[in-house]
């Protein structure tokens, strides 16, 4: 990989690399450029600002996850409603909530 990406969108590549051994089908060079993708069009669209390095890390660990499911925009949008309803350790539930959902309208999802 040429392109290093900073924390928190550092945890999308790493889950490209993991789904593409999980996933045999899955041609880790392609995941990668997905997930590049994905983490470039986050960082440039904003979709974490306003949050602390803590949410911020929460919101991109729950995009991995979601990003994989097989309607991620579906699981997004949830996400973003199941975090104001049991928000956790979240420092800031309704700005991360939020963030969920520009991150779907950046993805297009």
């Amino acid at each position: 990989m040429t392109s290093a990406v900073d924390p928190p969108f550092d945890q999308l590549l790493a889950t490209a690399e993991a789904v593409a051994r999980e996933r045999p089908e899955v041609d880790l060079e392609l995941a990668r450029e997905v997930f590049l993708e994905a983490a470039t069009l986050l960082h440039n669209g904003l979709a974490l600002d306003g949050l602390d390095d803590h949410d911020a890390s929460a919101v991109v660990a729950g995009l991995c996850i979601d990003l994989c499911a097989g309607d991620p925009g579906a699981a997004v949008r949830s996400r973003s409603r199941a975090v104001l309803e049991s928000p956790g350790d979240l420092h800031d539930p309704e700005t991360v909530s939020g963030a969920y959902l520009v991150a779907a309208a950046i993805l297009q999802l």
